[in-house]
């Protein structure tokens, strides 16, 4: 038996991107509005009611409002957007950390955003076994290509092309920044400094750690083994265990990529340390992800569909 799938706000990146995922599936059928019904309340109301799974690729408060139009149907919701990825009574759409089982059986399902998975990657696995104080100040310094900005960013980039690098959430007010916090299990707000850059796609996520002003002082190496332990058996989610870069780069413009490499790197001694998640912000950052968790709660391969 195939699974309905409509996809609200498929004309946009996010959209384009789980769409081509979906393409040549079988076990999927995707519910499919013309241009003239996808801005139609009533239209998308039937399409949503009428799927098995319906994934938001919209703004938030489009998010909020699609979910009001289903309420008392039996439909399952992925939602792309941040409106609800701390919200009660939803699941936080993230397997590895929170676990199969629960994704398998929600119905209410929030994608996390690109800048959190890379951080709460790293993060919330050491805060959770305790090698990470919880009550550590954290800081986040993160690289993304330009496409993670949504449409109104790629078309600046487009224009401004002899732009070569753009930071912003200047105000430490970020969205992500609830959900970092509150999916990492901490007891202060990050300090997050996020940056595009001209590239399309691809996203350095780095959490320096000074480990010897820490109780305990943790040292890298039981950080990187820790995360390796965490992560063993996934093919998603990589923990780099052997090689030292000399660098790490982002392409003008690389193939999608669904998974994640992770680096614990340190100076001599390893009481000083740069935690570096690497990633696709349209990959597992927000389309990979939106088809991993739709693979698990339709009990099909996690990874059926992806770029890996």
């Amino acid at each position: 038996m195939t699974t309905r799938i409509f996809i609200d706000g498929a004309a946009g990146t996010t959209g384009l991107e789980i769409r081509d995922r979906l393409s040549g599936r079988e076990e999927f059928q995707l519910v499919v509005l013309d241009e003239a019904q996808r801005k139609d309340v009533a239209a998308r109301k039937e399409a949503l009611r009428a799927a098995d799974v319906a994934i938001l690729c919209l703004p938030d408060d489009a998010a909020v409002e699609a979910v009001k139009l289903v309420e008392g149907s039996d439909t399952r919701i992925i939602d792309a957007s941040s409106a609800h990825r701390v919200a009660d009574g939803w699941t936080y759409g993230f397997p590895e950390l929170i676990g199969h089982d629960k994704i398998a059986e929600a119905q209410f399902l929030s994608n996390p955003g690109c800048y959190p998975t890379g951080f709460l990657a790293l993060v919330a696995p050491l805060v959770r076994i305790g090698l990470l104080p919880a009550d550590w100040p954290f800081t986040v310094n993160a690289v993304s290509g330009f496409s993670g900005g949504g449409k109104a960013l790629i078309e600046r980039f487009n224009v401004e092309l002899d732009l070569s690098y753009r930071t912003y959430g200047l105000d430490l007010a970020h969205k992500h920044r609830p959900e970092m916090k509150q999916h990492a299990g901490l007891k202060h707000g990050v300090i997050f400094a996020p940056a595009v850059v001209p590239a399309y796609r691809g996203m350095l996520v780095e959490v320096p750690l000074h480990l010897g002003a820490m109780q305990g002082e943790p040292s890298a190496d039981a950080l990187r083994d820790a995360l390796r332990d965490h992560y063993e058996g996934s093919t998603i989610v990589t923990v780099n265990t052997h090689n030292v870069p000399a660098e790490l780069l982002l392409n003008g413009d690389p193939a999608p990529w669904d998974g994640m490499e992770l680096f614990v790197l340190a100076n001599e001694g390893g009481w000083n340390a740069r935690l570096i998640a690497h990633l696709d912000n349209l990959g597992k950052g927000a389309s990979g992800a939106a088809i991993q968790n739709l693979n698990i709660m339709c009990g099909l391969p996690e990874t059926a569909g992806l770029r890996l």
